[in-house]
């Protein structure tokens, strides 16, 4: 009984003690600012806000903030471009997991945070967006999923209104160049198919685990003609239409080949010449810039960045990853290095956002491989064939 008094007396002396503090506690409240919208303006205070551009999670998502503009109008006086973003939903050409439909999207969300207002670079001190070049987002090209045939042809009208569109800056560049937003890697030959109306045969720097040089006759043409056109084969086809320049290089390689000689013997005959990805380790970033450059020379080139060049560590949302590959670091840095070529069109292809993880480990390296390919078409304009 007298514990019960004890415990009741000490319960009474703390709720006093609390009723003190709550009391006499200064509590003080953050003043309430009246918000008015007025048409395009809101008003807080004395401060007036309007509705900027670099607000960088409003309104539609294009790549990196930019404008997005209707490249595929039928109307012929659309605003004047320089360098346009081309999305490509297409993973029919697929020899792996399915899902590189949805990377233009998944690589546009991954780019939200980065805005013309504030890319300035660390390294450079230069920022790309705010230079000579007027930059556009033209959204994604009407593809069906139904056909691969009907597809790479829709994708190739697409890839010819946007790069017959009149450019801005007239006096460095006479052709649009496009950076497509890939969709699987078959995407690349439309785009190829392309560049050589404006350019012709091109190098290439193909960044990749795989190959991508099969004999459609190996690879899926047992089956179909239709099945040997695939994201496997897509380079020896455009080699054997012209599209490419013997002075070719792989870069990241380490997949395995299929045929124990014949697969290295036709990629060689294709014009290419292979820096694995295990190469890194004996020469450095450095290194792999030197042989890249020396390999492409003065040529023209497009650089075709297949995602799966990562390490699945870096990049795990793809459809046939492959262990042992470069970090984003690695690859950023080797990008850059690339300062100086006449990159004449690019794409970064295979991102299948379904495998991502909650960080957007993938798209995220994406959307700044697509930075850096922006950067280096900025850095060196190039004028189309029939105007040198």
């Amino acid at each position: 009984m007298r514990a019960i008094m004890h415990l009741t007396k000490l319960c009474t002396i703390w709720g006093s003690l609390l009723t003190t503090l709550v009391l006499t506690r200064d509590i003080v409240l953050p003043p309430i600012l009246e918000i008015q919208l007025d048409g395009h303006q809101a008003s807080m205070g004395a401060r007036s806000a309007d509705f900027s551009p670099d607000q960088t999670y409003a309104g539609l998502t294009t790549y990196a903030n930019l404008p997005w503009l209707h490249c595929l109008s039928t109307d012929s006086s659309i605003t004047p471009f320089d360098i346009a973003f081309l999305g490509a939903p297409f993973d029919t050409g697929t020899t792996g997991r399915p899902g590189a439909r949805f990377g233009p999207t998944g690589i546009r969300l991954g780019s939200r945070r980065i805005h013309a207002g504030g890319s300035w670079s660390p390294y450079t001190h230069e920022n790309s967006f705010q230079s000579w070049a007027r930059i556009v987002d033209c959204g994604d090209a009407p593809l069906t999923f139904l056909d691969n045939t009907a597809a790479l042809k829709q994708l190739g009208q697409a890839h010819k209104t946007v790069s017959n569109r009149q450019t801005n800056a007239t006096e460095l560049a006479s052709v649009p160049r496009i950076i497509t937003l890939g969709g699987d890697h078959l995407t690349t030959l439309a785009a190829l198919r392309s560049t050589y109306n404006h350019w012709g045969a091109v190098s290439v720097i193909h960044f990749d685990s795989h190959i991508d040089t099969w004999d459609p006759k190996l690879l899926g043409g047992g089956i179909s003609h239709y099945a040997g056109v695939n994201h496997g084969t897509f380079l020896h086809i455009a080699h054997e239409e012209g599209l490419i320049l013997n002075a070719s290089a792989h870069a990241g390689i380490r997949a395995p080949a299929v045929n124990k000689k014949y697969d290295w013997k036709n990629d060689k005959r294709c014009g290419f010449e292979i820096v694995t990805a295990r190469d890194i380790d004996k020469i450095g970033v450095a290194g792999i810039i030197d042989k890249l450059k020396a390999r492409v020379g003065s040529n023209k080139v497009y650089i075709s960045v297949d995602i799966d060049v990562l390490d699945p560590a870096h990049a795990p949302a793809t459809g046939t990853a492959e262990v042992g590959g470069w970090t984003t670091r690695e690859l950023l840095s080797i990008l850059d290095g690339l300062e100086g070529l006449k990159v004449i069109g690019a794409d970064v292809v295979e991102v299948a956002p379904v495998y991502d993880n909650a960080g957007e480990t993938t798209t995220l390296a994406a959307a700044e491989v697509a930075h850096s390919l922006m950067t280096l078409m900025v850095q060196t304009p190039v004028k189309a064939l029939i105007d040198e």
